[in-house]
């Protein structure tokens, strides 16, 4: 009889939770695109329109039928991409590290191959969110000249004026205030060091501007900035590039029909696992397989906004 995939993979319990608890703080895809549990590979993605927005009669005439909405609609499908590495750690190393308490290279091969993985993932979510053809007209501006926001001797460019602008175009079209802004490390650098936001923040006991204190300024949930880097044939380019995203986001189920968030991850249920580890004699090395299957999607453009090349 033939195995299935299930009955031939044998998981490592301690190593996947490992997996599924770790976070690296450069990374912020699931700021956009918060992750969704499903239990196929393939399906469709769940998209919203403006039916929360709709003035409907909902008035009721004795013995009449009541009228009825959906919310949410099935849109392109999707299809998960699987993501897999080996973690390798010689015989030596392991024989060496024992010798000292503390030292868990299997965990280190876990949480390394995992980098790697979270990296492909980050890279995936930030070429969707910064493609401006995913937006239409209303939901994404380019910044030029002096109006970037490393331009601080003209007084034209205004961060805060561009994020209002950000927040009122999404607000207008899906009726929440977005909760999210991520932005590039160069974009943050320059915010942060910018004559006029300096000058609302001036009176704070802070020695510096910190993500925490632009959230505030701009009236948003969260502010991240998308610190990861990837090797770009020899040259460290940031993933995030010079780019701002605005955006609502909210954490649903999937099959949730009321939520327009922008995007989501949506992942097998039980991923990122990794399988028992296995000894490769010839490479004299312990073998720590690491999986993942997800793929981001956008769910609803309109609760997105791009500011692209927001410095120079």
């Amino acid at each position: 009889m033939n195995m299935t995939n299930a009955q031939a993979r044998v998981v490592d319990p301690i190593l996947t939770t490992v997996a599924q608890g770790y976070k690296n703080g450069r990374m912020v895809a699931d700021a956009l695109f918060p992750v969704v549990p499903v239990d196929q590979r393939g399906g469709k993605i769940l998209e919203f329109g403006k039916e929360d927005f709709e003035m409907y009669n909902t008035a009721r005439a004795p013995g009449s039928n009541t009228k009825r909405v959906q919310f949410g609609h099935l849109g392109l499908p999707y299809a998960l991409e699987q993501h897999s590495l080996e973690g390798k750690v010689p015989l030596e190393h392991l024989q060496e590290a024992n010798q000292v308490p503390g030292i868990d290279l299997g965990r280190g091969a876990v949480t390394k191959t995992q980098n790697i993985i979270l990296l492909t993932n980050e890279y995936q979510a930030a070429t969707i969110a910064r493609t401006a053809a995913n937006y239409a007209a209303t939901n994404k501006t380019v910044l030029a000249g002096t109006s970037r926001w490393d331009d601080y001797a003209s007084g034209v460019s205004d961060p805060a004026a561009d994020i209002d602008a950000a927040v009122e175009a999404i607000r207008a079209q899906v009726g929440m205030r977005p909760n999210t802004v991520v932005l590039s490390p160069k974009a943050f650098k320059a915010a942060k060091r910018h004559p006029k936001i300096i000058d609302r923040v001036k009176y704070t006991s802070r020695d510096s501007l910190t993500l925490e204190m632009l959230a505030d300024l701009f009236d948003v949930e969260r502010v991240v900035s998308g610190d990861a880097i990837y090797n770009n044939a020899g040259t460290m380019t940031d993933v995030w590039g010079k780019d701002v995203v605005v955006a609502y986001t909210e954490v649903a189920t999937a099959d949730d029909g009321g939520v327009p968030s922008f995007g989501y991850t949506y992942r097998l249920r039980g991923n990122p696992m990794v399988e028992m580890a296995y000894q490769d004699r010839n490479a004299k090395s312990w073998i720590y397989p690491v999986t993942d299957e997800r793929v981001p999607v956008i769910a609803a453009a309109a609760a997105g906004y791009l500011i692209q090349t927001a410095v120079s």
